[in-house]
């Protein structure tokens, strides 16, 4: 995660206006593990700037997805789910809660050459995601 100054050098970098709801915005995504779509992150970040918008956080979310420095998650709901680790690594949904958890490093090099030698594609990234049911919400059952 990048600290505030920077999160400040790359958006002035990639001629981004360096605000306080920005970077406040980054710095609930790189203190939680919860995925949050962008109105979950709104709904964290209001009562401290009580005159950010929502088009604000998600301009935001925009901006730091095209620089590099968050990920967009879909996970197959309404809305996407960010991510400040930007580091490859496959996430899980649970089908009861909606909750994402990030899930220990798998190694995709095989799948990649797979996928390659079956596409002809020379492949460069990926994105993984899993479908269950939580701890949490298996107890509840």
């Amino acid at each position: 995660m990048l600290s505030s100054n920077e999160l400040a050098k790359v958006l002035r970098d990639n001629g981004c206006k360096v605000t306080p709801q920005r970077l406040a915005v980054y710095e609930m995504l790189a203190h939680t593990k919860e995925h949050p779509t962008a109105e979950m992150i709104y709904d964290k970040v209001k009562d401290k700037y009580t005159t950010m918008s929502f088009a604000t956080v998600y301009k935001s979310v925009e901006i730091f997805s095209k620089v590099g420095i968050v990920q967009v998650l879909n996970t197959g709901e309404e809305s996407y789910r960010y991510d400040a680790n930007v580091m490859e690594h496959p996430h899980i949904r649970c089908t009861k809660c909606g909750k994402v958890f990030d899930v220990p490093h798998i190694e995709a090099k095989q799948i990649e050459d797979m996928v390659s030698k079956q596409t002809g594609f020379d492949v460069n990234g990926h994105q993984f995601y899993f479908y269950g049911v939580c701890p949490k919400c298996q107890r509840k059952a």
